[in-house]
């Protein structure tokens, strides 16, 4: 009930306080009609689901997982382009400038959302140029070496850094979650690694499977796919608990207490784009995160099904934003 019904009702008399009442369920019903005309038919035509990463990596993955069970859910293709570049600044940039009609949408993690603007000059501010829809899914990280380091163990891992400070180098994606989260790691076990940054998920792992670079602190969804590979070892996961798929293989927490990061991906909207629309976007989000097709295939890639709506997606940014800039502080990362 709006403030101007409410005092309505307290200060009328009873026959004016009965026409305030039906005054106000008018109005009331005339602001869900006004509600569902800014959604109107909406999606008229496909829309297009930025992902700032080259195609092939964790947040791709999860992006077309997503698209394909949105279209048949929104009766439109949800198109997937990958915009790469600057830690997926170039990406977040072009959706944070398009038309707020949600025919142009981010699928994003907290690299472009929290990380980036933190750690590097952006043209976004994604507390002013976005509006948060729903996550997806999130999962943990896991450190994996090349199969040539002489490390077996992930003590054996750390104490081979030790006893070769600046020797090992380590890949990203860029400056966001897997660069903090490998610097943090560095920090907490007394080692020191080159930074060894690419463009996205998909070369970093690259790198790490032709042995370009020693270390990648990967996602599990891309990681577990190389675990019989023979061509890397994976020494421990950033969860808090260890994964089914690989239960012989230690947390960080278990020699770092309290090392705990996880990473979520989800979609978002340029700001301005009616509430409306937003709200049909995250509930067919949520129904495509929890389709138990979808959930079954995230699951086999060490992914949580989420489905968290606009407010709870924002709670998680707000944690998070806080969580990151100690994180940097803790690892000496400088921030802008």
């Amino acid at each position: 009930m709006t403030p101007i019904c409410h005092r309505l009702l307290i200060e009328a008399p009873a026959t004016a306080s009965r026409v305030a009442q039906v005054a106000c369920r008018v109005v009331g019903a005339l602001a869900l009609i006004a509600c569902a005309a800014q959604a109107g038919d909406w999606p008229t035509r496909p829309i297009t689901a930025v992902v700032p990463y080259a195609a092939g990596g964790n947040t791709d993955t999860m992006a077309r997982i997503a698209s394909e069970r949105l279209t048949a859910l929104l009766g439109q293709p949800v198109v997937v382009e990958n915009v790469a570049g600057a830690s997926g600044a170039i990406g977040a940039t072009r959706v944070a400038q398009a038309a707020p009609d949600g025919n142009t949408l981010l699928f994003a993690s907290a690299s472009q959302i929290i990380i980036a603007p933190l750690v590097q000059k952006t043209h976004y501010d994604p507390q002013k140029d976005f509006v948060p829809v729903s996550i997806v899914g999130a999962g943990p990280y896991i450190l994996g070496v090349k199969a040539s380091l002489p490390a077996n163990t992930f003590q054996e891992f750390i104490a081979y850094a030790r006893n070769n400070p600046g020797k090992l180098n380590y890949a990203s994606a860029g400056p966001g979650i897997i660069h903090l989260t490998t610097a943090l790691l560095a920090a907490r076990a007394g080692i020191q690694m080159t930074h060894v940054p690419y463009k996205s998920g998909a070369p970093a792992l690259n790198g790490l499977l032709t042995g370009e670079v020693d270390v990648y602190f990967g996602n599990a969804s891309e990681l577990l796919q190389q675990a019989a590979s023979g061509r890397v070892r994976l020494l421990a996961v950033s969860s808090a608990a260890r994964l089914k798929q690989l239960p012989d293989m230690p947390t960080i927490g278990e020699s770092y207490p309290g090392f705990l990061v996880t990473s979520w991906n989800g979609f978002f909207a340029p700001t301005g784009t009616p509430p409306p629309i937003v709200r049909l976007l995250a509930r067919e989000t949520r129904n495509a995160a929890k389709d138990p097709a979808i959930a079954d295939r995230l699951l086999k890639l060490g992914i949580e099904p989420s489905g968290a709506d606009p407010e709870e997606f924002a709670e998680v940014i707000r944690v998070e934003r806080d969580f990151y800039r100690a994180a940097a502080a803790a690892a000496g990362i400088k921030m802008e």
